[in-house]
């Protein structure tokens, strides 16, 4: 779901949770404000409580994350799953620039830009 219709989305429809599926250091950077953060090593622990009809927006840093992790969602019987596309950083972009955006440097960590 590209990000103006996921905002419009969440905006409309209530009870819808926002999954987080980046890394700790990426989201003490930049979040979407009410997220819960699942890495894939937790995400079980994060859901166990949650019924599978809830309405879930998933979302990384550039959307390939989410996407997988949408996929395992619905395979474990998720039934309302939605991936942002793009993910934080068009979120950023095109909806809330007041979400900082930045860059992994791998083995050095997240870089704001």
């Amino acid at each position: 779901m590209e990000p103006e219709e996921a905002a419009a989305w969440l905006r409309e429809r209530g009870g819808v949770r926002l999954l987080d599926v980046r890394e700790p250091a990426e989201r003490a950077v930049a979040r979407i404000a009410g997220s819960t953060l699942a890495t894939p090593g937790t995400v079980h622990e994060v859901l166990e409580e949650w019924p599978r009809d809830t309405p879930i927006l998933v979302y990384c840093h550039h959307g390939s994350r989410s996407r997988l992790m949408s996929f395992r969602l619905l395979a474990e019987g998720f039934t309302d799953v939605v991936n942002l596309s793009g993910g934080i950083e068009e979120w950023s972009k095109r909806v809330d620039p007041a979400v900082p955006r930045y860059e992994v440097r791998y083995g050095q960590g997240v870089v704001r830009i």
